[in-house]
């Protein structure tokens, strides 16, 4: 008789344990999906307007409002949408990175909402230096 009760108690353990880890993976699902998180590019030319477009969709029940995009220095600026990203719809982020400092970066940007917790960005490349850039006429 025990080992049917100790059977029946494991078995509604583990029936739980499922239930509760399938419901823990859906409320970790971020509620701005972006195709993608880091953005990397190699031999940006000197003082060129390189732009990081991060596409997202809003797969959160109600309208996104990004509240805020705050980049990790002041070499980085970023773009957020002004309006709210209805149910469903894409928006857009864009990062700027000052050209004119040669070399290797890494760089982030917090983009701050409505709907989640906030996510990280990343930009990364390098620079080249003023005679190795491409001059454009």
């Amino acid at each position: 008789m025990r080992s049917i009760y100790l059977s029946f108690f494991i078995l509604v353990g583990q029936v739980l344990f499922a239930q509760s880890s399938e419901n823990s993976k859906k409320a970790t699902q971020p509620a701005l999906r972006f195709v993608v998180l880091e953005i990397e590019r190699q031999n940006i030319p000197y003082g060129s307007e390189d732009l990081f477009v991060f596409e997202f969709k809003n797969t959160s029940k109600k309208p996104a409002v990004i509240t805020n995009v705050q980049p990790s220095c002041g070499c980085t600026a970023a773009e957020r949408p002004e309006t709210p990203i209805r149910k469903g719809k894409k928006g857009v982020i864009k990062v700027h990175y000052d050209t004119k400092r040669v070399g290797s970066f890494t760089k982030t940007v917090t983009v701050f909402s409505n709907v989640g917790d906030p996510i990280v960005l990343t930009i990364k490349g390098s620079v080249l230096t003023p005679s190795d850039s491409p001059t454009i006429n």
